[in-house]
């Protein structure tokens, strides 16, 4: 190109300086058969970092399933996930991470990490009704956990509370392994009509490329790169790659959105998120085998002076990217004017697949957008694995070896204020929860979050799950124990499980260790999600997740959460707590002899490492089934999984709506704190009406499943092996206040 506004062709230093490596420096030469300037050389140190082209883990995604008759979109080839609902109904949902963003300004960071996912969403036509998410943080005794908890939490409730869709739902856990490096999913999920889909392609020569939405700055710029980059002591200086939000203005946006698309105005639209105009225009444009010409002085701009490379990797928020048919460009300005907002042609579409970017009347960048976009010329990697050594070490964990408690009752009031067991009112009370009316869940808990579809009979049932501690003691079954509990979660409420979206963070994967993490959770989740017929429709990958400090790298434990969503009719909606006094308490599946990994463990005996719980997929599907048959057939009060913090704690929330207790019998063949406070999996803790006990009993001998009878449901007493534990209400009162008093310490 002979006519561009910057003839200096970029160096070898400036790519490593951009996050490529040499053998990337030479392939853009050879793509383009020349050197690159340095604008073009930035949009592919964006374009190619693992944030966007998923260089390092898509040979691994591939793997998993992503078919199904409930979908609708290929995997990863759409803004979000889309699932077919029925009543002509789909559901678009996805999760995203926004770790890096939220360790370095931790407001602006969440804030817009939730802007960004619901953006996913609106982008395709479908309303976001839901959110949901997992923050993991450090110790809390880490010097900086408090201020990040407090910033990341307010940056998501001011921008939800604003925009107007409520958070269902969530996790917040606590490991020093995330002292530095706190993990911000989000999760959002929408509703729409199927025939208002709306596609992120590009096609039809001559139709009109359009803006929309806020103006473009210096905010945001390198993000993706950012974001693929190791936490130092030095990220502070980063902090111009974080975006700043304004969830009003995304709120016009979405309003605007939902009227287009009543109409038949666009070929395609894409959310300007990582890398920006260029991630926009380069992935709508391979998806349509087509090609754009970009005006970069039309770009609405709020700062003067921008360069072109700063404009085009801007990642100011609210913004997307719109193809108009040719003819109905003052309809779409019509819409966008109605709402006050941005709507400006900066290019049409061509038929040569070439991205050509102008600023200044000269030609600043030209590149083939297949050549930039995962799928086409993005590089691929398969990295080197080995198995740590603390993988062997850990599976020598031995209960034999550890002393039973002489005090349970101190164990047990001990694991009830603990932050990862606890209530997190704190956080949730930051939320709104209720808005929009939909919410199903809150005045009577579920395992899964509960949102109604107006106008049917159905509701959607989403949840969000991860034990990182379980992952890291082995990847594979600690995957498969997240996909298994989040179906788990939505069983227990009443529904069936659909599908899964997920966040994968792992740390640097030129680490063999980490990427053997990252494999193994990989081959875990395929064979869940396969025996529960729940395919990946998309999802994010971050890696990098880590502390890099005195030539050393810290990785925060893998780990994959778990989005899922269900699907059930509201007449089976199903809650955990406990209805009625001399209710019989049954649990469905069996306990082992097993403390690894547990709260128990690690609160009570200072070992945070240790073997993974009792996990057998096979298990865990034959009691998921026997769970969905029991609410079917209305059989049972409540039904509540057990998870961290064993039977105890499981009680315990299912005993506290309605200020209850409980008065149970261990087993005299394992040991007592296994029996209350271990974590192995695959088992449900039940409510049966004496009315309908003989029901329960003969469904249950029919169909030869594994059960046992705990005790009973009383007025508020907890009664363990005829010990009285004390009352409800002084547990209770732990269990709410134990967050807030650590926040406010």
């Amino acid at each position: 190109m002979s006519n561009t506004s910057e003839n200096i062709q970029a160096t070898l230093q400036q790519a490593l300086d951009l996050g490529l490596n040499k053998e990337e420096f030479g392939k853009i030469k050879n793509i383009l058969g020349r050197n690159p300037n340095f604008t073009e050389l930035s949009i592919f140190s964006v374009m190619w970092s693992e944030h966007c082209s998923y260089k390092n883990s898509i040979k691994w995604l591939k793997t998993l399933p992503r078919d199904g008759d409930q979908m609708l979109v290929k995997a990863g080839e759409e803004n979000a996930g889309l699932v077919d609902l029925g009543d002509d109904l789909a559901c678009a949902f996805k999760i995203e991470s926004h770790n890096h963003p939220s360790a370095i300004e931790p407001y602006q960071g969440a804030a817009t990490g939730v802007g960004g996912i619901n953006r996913d969403i609106f982008t395709m036509g479908a309303r976001p009704i839901a959110q949901l998410n997992s923050l993991r943080f450090g110790s809390p005794d880490h010097h900086n956990t408090r201020n990040l908890i407090k910033g990341v939490v307010r940056g998501i409730g001011d921008y939800g509370n604003s925009f107007g869709v409520p958070v269902v739902g969530g996790e917040v856990y606590f490991d020093e392994s995330y002292n530095i490096n706190p993990l911000v999913n989000a999760f959002s999920a929408g509703i729409m009509k199927k025939d208002r889909f709306i596609s992120a392609i590009s096609k039809g020569v001559g139709n009109s490329v359009f803006i929309v939405g806020s103006s473009t700055g210096k905010d945001g710029i390198h993000g993706a790169a950012f974001a693929s980059k190791d936490i130092t002591d030095d990220s502070a200086d980063d902090l111009p790659a974080v975006q700043v939000g304004d969830p009003f203005q995304e709120k016009l946006l979405l309003e605007a959105s939902m009227e287009l698309s009543k109409h038949n105005y666009i070929i395609g639209m894409q959310d300007m998120g990582a890398a920006g105009i260029v991630c926009s225009s380069s992935e709508m444009s391979a998806a349509g085998n087509c090609g754009m010409k970009i005006n970069l002085d039309l770009v609405p701009k709020r700062q003067n002076d921008m360069k072109d490379w700063e404009i085009l990797l801007s990642e100011s928020q609210e913004r997307m990217l719109v193809v108009v048919k040719k003819g109905h460009e003052d309809n779409v300005k019509d819409i966008f004017d109605k709402w006050d907002l941005n709507c400006v042609q900066i290019g049409e579409v061509t038929g040569d697949g070439i991205l050509q970017y102008f600023m200044n009347n000269k030609l600043v960048a030209e590149i083939p957008a297949d050549v930039l976009v995962l799928g086409g010329g993005a590089p691929v990697y398969e990295r080197d694995y080995k198995e740590p050594d603390y993988f062997k070490d850990l599976q020598k964990f031995n209960i034999d070896f550890i002393e039973e408690p002489t005090n349970y009752k101190e164990i047990a009031e001990k694991l009830t204020s603990s932050l990862n067991l606890c209530s997190r009112n704190w956080v949730y009370d930051q939320y709104d929860s209720m808005v929009g009316t939909i919410n199903m869940s809150t005045n009577s808990p579920s395992d899964s979050a509960i949102v109604n579809l107006k106008g049917t009979e159905k509701s959607l049932f989403m949840t969000v799950d991860c034990n990182s501690k379980y992952v890291h003691a082995d990847p594979k079954i600690g995957a498969m124990i997240a996909v298994s509990e989040a179906a788990r979660n939505i069983v227990c409420s009443g529904g069936k499980p659909l599908a899964i979206t997920n966040c994968l963070n792992f740390g640097n994967p030129y680490n063999p260790e980490v990427y053997w993490q990252f494999v193994n959770v990989i081959k875990g989740m395929k064979e869940a999600c396969e025996k529960f017929n729940t395919p990946v429709t998309g999802g994010n990958v971050s890696f990098y997740n880590q502390t890099a400090s005195n030539n050393s790298e810290v990785p925060v434990f893998p780990t994959p959460t778990i989005g899922m969503i269900g699907l059930g009719d509201k007449k089976n909606i199903m809650s955990l707590h406990f209805k009625g006094k001399s209710d019989l308490i049954y649990l469905i599946g069996k306990t082992r002899n097993d403390i690894g990994s547990s709260e128990y463990l690690h609160s009570s005996h200072n070992i945070r490492l240790s073997s993974v719980p009792y996990f057998n997929l096979e298990e865990e599907y034959m009691v998921q089934t026997i769970i969905s048959d029991l609410i079917k057939n209305n059989l049972i009060q409540s039904a509540h999984d057990i998870s961290e913090g064993g039977l105890f704690i499981n009680l315990l929330e299912s005993s506290m709506s309605l200020n209850l207790g409980f008065d149970i019998t261990t087993s005299s063949e394992l040991r007592k704190d296994a029996f209350l406070f271990g974590e192995s999996q695959s088992r449900i803790v039940v409510s049966v009406s004496e009315i309908h006990e003989d029901k329960f009993l003969d469904f249950m001998k029919k169909n030869n499943s594994n059960f046992s009878l705990l005790g009973h449901v009383t007025k508020g007493e907890i009664r363990i092996d005829d010990e009285v534990f004390g009352d409800i209400d002084k547990y209770k009162s732990i269990y709410n206040t134990s967050f807030s008093k650590f926040i406010d310490s």
